[in-house]
């Protein structure tokens, strides 16, 4: 069954306009310095967004908000700290995952498209890959992650799946192999933490296609 239909709204990106794929939105801002998108159900939201400024919808919380009391124990995130997400088209579906910088959303890897996978396999690769960036370059600032799944994984060091491995899934699976090998082979100081959705919004390294 095909999906909704969806708008995307580029404020900032190559070509900055409206767009009714992902993959023409992501030509506009894969690689493009803190590029700003969103997509809408409608094509009214999408063009009513574009006519105003991203600042009233970029990161604007999906999530019913909190009583400031709640707000004050979270807190807010941490910076510097990069964060992580995977967005995948079905469930399982094609599959990609990718880190950005938590204040400035600068894209710092994107991987993918795979064939076929789920949305905790993504989850799950990009942290490894979040940590395995950081530690090649010496840092220890924070990883940020919405998935408590993923987390989870990583740190029982295993994975738990129903995803089949089948001529479909080869790829994908050689590299949750070599993911799985790596944290069970090295160590890291980077704080693995949760992203509070409901008191900051979504992800930044979300894909923006909710």
């Amino acid at each position: 069954m095909a999906g909704k239909r969806k708008y995307y709204v580029v404020w900032e990106g190559n070509n900055p306009g409206i767009y009714d794929s992902w993959q023409e939105c992501k030509r506009q801002v894969e690689g493009y310095e803190h590029a700003k998108y969103k997509s809408f159900a409608t094509l009214e939201e999408a063009t009513k967004a574009f006519r105003s400024s991203y600042r009233e919808y970029y990161g604007k919380k999906a999530a019913p908000a909190l009583s400031s009391e709640e707000l004050q124990r979270i807190g807010r995130p941490l910076i510097p700290s990069i964060c992580v997400d995977a967005a995948c088209s079905g469930n399982p579906g094609v599959l990609e995952y990718q880190g950005v910088d938590t204040e400035n959303r600068t894209l710092l890897f994107h991987v993918g498209p795979f064939r076929y996978g789920t949305v905790n396999l993504g989850e799950f690769l990009a942290l490894v890959h979040g940590i395995a960036f950081l530690k090649q370059r010496g840092l220890t600032i924070p990883v940020y992650s919405d998935s408590r799944t993923a987390i989870a994984w990583l740190r029982e060091k295993k994975i738990k799946t129903m995803l089949p491995r089948d001529p479909a899934t080869a790829e994908l699976f050689e590299i949750i192999d070599r993911a799985v090998e790596w944290i069970r082979n090295n160590k890291w100081e980077n704080p693995v933490l949760k992203w509070e959705t409901e008191a900051w919004g979504e992800i930044p390294a979300d894909f923006g296609r909710k």
